[in-house]
This record gives C-alpha cells, sequence and structure tokens, in this order.
C-alpha cells in the first residue's frame, strides 16, 4: 500500500517512491496536480474541457453527453465531443458522421462537424472499418485519447465535452491528469445500487482534485402517453439524497422517452430539444 493513500497513483507506487513524486505533493497540497497536463494542439482554443462520466455502464452516458453538447450548442456555443470510449464509441452514429477523418496541411487531424455544428473525433472515425472491434490494452487507448488532445486541430470551442468509458481505470485516469477538465458531469440511473456507483466517481474526481459540476439521472421514469403518470420502473430514485450527502446538485432528470432513440438510431440526436437539461445548462454557463 502506498503512503499517500489519497494520490490517484497509490495503487501501484511504493513508500520510497512518493517521495518528490508530484501526484504525492499535490494531494498533500489538496490541489490538482498538473505535472501530467498534455498541451494542447496549437489550433485548438478551447474554454471549457467538461468530463461526462459513469461508475458503471448501460446508464446512457453518452447520450447524455450528446443531449449536453446539444443544449449547448442550441444556446449558441460552439462545441466539440472528444469521444475517449475508445472500446465502445457512439457518439459518431449518434450525429451522423463516418470517417475517414480527414487531416489538415500541416498533418493534423481534423474533426468531424456535424449537421447541427458538433465538432466530433472518435476512433470510429480513424478506423478503416467502424464495425471492427478495438481490442488494444489499456496503455494504448490513453494514448489514442491523449492524441485525440494533442493532435487533433479543434480550432474555436467554447466547450469539449469528453465522454469517458465507464468505471474508474485507465481511461478517466488519463482524461484527469492529462486534460485541463473544469469539472465533471455523473451520470447514473435510480437504481439503489447506483449510490455505490456514484460514489466511486465522486472520490476518484475529489482524489484528482476536479469538481464535480453535478449529478444527472438518466432513464428516471417513463410518462404514459395517456394519462401523463410518471411510472418509476427502477423503483424510486434515491438521486436527490445520494446528491445532498455528497453537496453537489442534481441538473437533470431524464425519463425514457422513444424520441432519444429514434433520433440517435437516425444519426440526428441534435433534433432532439432536451428540456431536462435546463440546470446543467445554467451550471456550465457559470463557468
Amino acid at each position: 500500500m502506498a503512503e499517500n493513500s489519497s494520490c490517484a497513483s497509490a495503487s501501484s507506487c511504493s513508500r520510497g517512491s512518493c517521495e518528490g513524486c508530484p501526484s504525492a505533493e499535490a494531494a498533500k497540497a489538496g490541489v490538482r496536480n498538473t505535472a501530467f497536463l498534455e498541451a494542447p494542439n496549437a489550433n485548438s482554443n478551447i474554454k471549457h474541457v467538461i468530463g461526462v462520466v459513469s461508475g458503471k455502464g448501460g446508464v446512457g452516458k453518452s447520450l447524455i453527453t450528446s443531449s449536453l453538447a446539444g443544449v449547448m450548442a442550441r444556446a449558441g456555443y460552439k462545441v466539440g465531443i472528444l469521444d475517449a470510449d475508445i472500446t465502445g464509441p457512439s457518439i459518431p452514429k449518434m450525429f451522423g458522421v463516418h470517417g475517414p477523418a480527414a487531416a489538415s496541411a500541416e498533418g493534423e487531424m481534423l474533426p468531424e462537424i456535424a449537421e447541427d455544428g458538433t465538432k466530433i473525433m472518435s476512433v470510429n472515425l480513424i478506423l478503416d472499418d467502424e464495425e471492427s472491434p478495438v481490442v488494444w490494452r489499456g496503455p494504448v487507448i490513453a494514448g489514442v485519447v491523449k492524441q485525440f488532445w494533442t493532435d487533433v486541430a479543434w480550432g474555436e470551442l467554447d466547450y469539449l465535452f469528453v465522454d469517458m468509458p465507464p468505471g474508474t481505470g485507465d481511461v478517466p485516469l488519463t482524461c484527469f491528469q492529462s486534460l485541463p477538465v473544469d469539472g465533471i458531469v455523473i451520470v447514473t440511473s435510480p437504481q439503489e445500487l447506483v449510490q455505490m456507483i456514484v460514489k466511486k466517481a465522486y472520490n476518484m474526481a475529489d482524489m484528482m482534485h476536479i469538481p464535480v459540476l453535478g449529478l444527472v439521472e438518466n432513464y428516471s421514469y417513463i410518462k404514459c402517453p395517456d394519462c401523463g403518470k410518471k411510472i418509476e420502473i427502477f423503483g424510486e430514485s434515491h438521486i436527490d439524497e445520494v446528491a445532498a450527502g455528497l453537496n453537489i446538485p442534481v441538473i437533470g432528470k431524464l425519463p425514457m422517452d422513444r424520441a432519444f432513440a429514434t433520433a440517435a438510431d437516425a444519426g440526428r440526436i441534435f433534433d432532439v430539444e432536451n428540456e431536462y437539461l435546463v440546470s446543467a445548462k445554467e451550471i456550465l454557463e457559470k463557468l
């Protein structure tokens, strides 16, 4: 066990290696360690980087990422999505964009641009076949994520949303250490089990001294098409108690709505005007 258990690298270091380690020194000071930040591409000017995370899969994290981007784009902001879910990329399909991604005269990668103006970079845009599985080990995947930051000419962006893979493994850690993340949004669902999973994601961000902007609950309920009654098919939600216990806000509760799935399948997720993320928009505009 490492000497400094609050260090993000605690599981892989020893008492001796902690001495003088930037992560350990930052943890002691209670500040974010910026020693591992990667320089952005010279042709990128990004005002805010927002991570979208989930402690487990299957909660609709990519839907929330695309919805947050859509909300901000509708408000007139320039937005982009860095799809860091390398082994399960779904953002290009949801926005109707396909590769191969182009390159500039200087050899920089250029993001694909969706119909609504959202700039997107994903591994699916650089594969010969977008249906090919990505069978890569963690360090390679982490390296690709960093390249999407350093080698992609994003241009002028107000918000770059980073769609991270579920869990607290290599890629989220790489994003937290390598990218200047201003804050994260944690996506969850109503099941009681998720309380523990939310706290894992929150605690990882806390260890890295990255602010948690709020929680978004997906699959909150189904609205009866006849009477309008809300039916909580996953049981009673506990998200408000979890958020209160962590002293962070709930910034959205999304129902299960066929319109989301239909638009995503058609590659037109930006057509859905998401009324459930008004609070999220207000939080992002205050950054």
